[in-house]
């Protein structure tokens, strides 16, 4: 039975015709014993150690709702199979899960033809991101959990690559994307593709027109990356700072930063006393060597010894501001804050030495279950929320030792 449903793919077939297959697949084995001087073989050795009881505990029950053509009940499948009640309910819901059963609003179970297996489209912001990197990882893991087949495409950091993802993935006719490219100015023609060929979209951090947004409150995590920045320049400076530098990416568009905005703001409730003029923006386009350029830039007519609280949109622009105030040793007057939590990013906390001071984590691990789901309910015609916020979590050398 194991090797059937591999080879032939009950999924796609209906139950009676699988069944009669089995059987038949059975008689042609079995006939190979019957021909003459068929004592003189060995006997076949069955043992039970290649059995895998929760698979046959699986068909058990899927055989009774073939042979009983009413729907059943949880109760009724417990009785006549003997298997736990635990066992029944966690069989039974990842069947109507993965969409071999069908369970009525009274509760109750039968066979289901079981659909065409979905199709999602994924074009990751950029393999070269290790944030990016990460959520690809989440979303492959979560859509292989589910049974979605995941077309995955890279954008590259690049909108007209992304464009031209688009294209492809309507020419593939995936039943939904998941679009995840950073710039904002060219997203209405993303979302225009995919309106255009009737597909939901789901936008990644940077909404889309008639998209569903799914990703981070932003202006609040700038807001608390803020107050880490405003703690520390509290307890280590006495409040006292010269400058506040927002290390932006203005393509993102005013959804990212607002990350910034949001740390302006945290950082001018707590600290009364830092000029408006002091607080300065730079762009840093989210990537480490673009964001080290543009703040060596900076820091080059200002002189030593001037007190810097840094909030970047990125941990790749946050590393990249390090590199800057390494090169011309002012680390001892610098504190940085990032987001994403990279693991560059974490081991350089884990250090204590630098500047790198705190990162607002944003669970990429927790984005693909949640993507997955989000998207097969928009498919099967659920209410679903607009905007879809993840959760996020400040990182920073002490939470990492506890």
């Amino acid at each position: 039975m194991v090797t059937y449903l591999r080879d032939y793919g009950i999924g796609n077939m209906h139950w009676e015709q699988s069944r009669q297959r089995v059987i038949l697949s059975s008689a042609r084995f079995l006939s190979t014993f019957s021909h003459e001087g068929e004592n003189n073989l060995p006997k076949p050795k069955t043992n039970r150690l290649y059995l895998i009881p929760i698979v046959s505990k699986c068909l058990d029950i899927l055989e009774l709702l073939e042979k009983n053509h009413e729907p059943q009940t949880l109760e009724e499948i417990f009785r006549v199979t003997h298997i736990s009640k635990t066992s029944v309910y966690r069989i039974l819901k990842t069947l109507v899960h993965r969409g071999y059963v069908s369970q009525a609003q009274n509760g109750q179970y039968r066979l289901a033809v079981r659909p065409r297996r979905l199709r999602f489209g994924f074009a990751a912001q950029s393999a070269e991101m290790p944030f990016s990197v990460a959520v690809a990882q989440s979303i492959t893991a979560a859509a292989a959990a589910a049974g979605v087949e995941l077309l995955l495409l890279d954008n590259r950091y690049d909108p007209t690559i992304a464009v031209q993802n688009a294209e492809e993935c309507v020419k593939k006719r995936v039943d939904l994307m998941l679009e995840f490219q950073i710039e904002e100015a060219v997203a209405p023609r993303i979302a225009h593709i995919f309106k255009k060929a009737d597909i939901p979209l789901i936008a990644i951090d940077v909404p889309h027109p008639n998209a569903t947004y799914f990703g981070v409150d932003n202006f609040e995590c700038g807001y608390e990356a803020g107050t880490l920045l405003a703690q520390y320049a509290l307890s280590k400076w006495k409040g006292v700072a010269d400058w506040v530098v927002g290390v932006g990416f203005n393509e993102a568009g005013s959804f990212v930063q607002s990350r910034i905005t949001g740390a302006f703001d945290s950082i001018g409730e707590r600290l009364k006393g830092i000029p408006t003029n002091r607080y300065l923006q730079i762009e840093g386009r989210g990537m480490r060597e673009a964001s080290r350029v543009a703040f060596s830039e900076f820091l080059q007519d200002k002189p030593m010894k001037k007190r810097m609280l840094v909030v970047a949109s990125t941990d790749s622009s946050a590393l990249g501001v390090l590199d800057a105030i390494r090169e011309s040793k002012r680390e001892q007057d610098c504190a940085i804050v990032g987001q994403d939590c990279i693991p560059e990013v974490i081991a350089e906390m884990k250090s204590g030495k630098g500047a790198l001071i705190g990162s607002i984590s944003h669970e990429a691990e927790s984005y693909g279950p949640r993507l997955i789901q989000l998207g097969i309910s928009l498919l099967r015609g659920y209410t679903t929320p607009p905007y879809n916020y993840v959760h996020h979590r400040v990182v920073t050398p002490d939470t990492l030792r506890t």
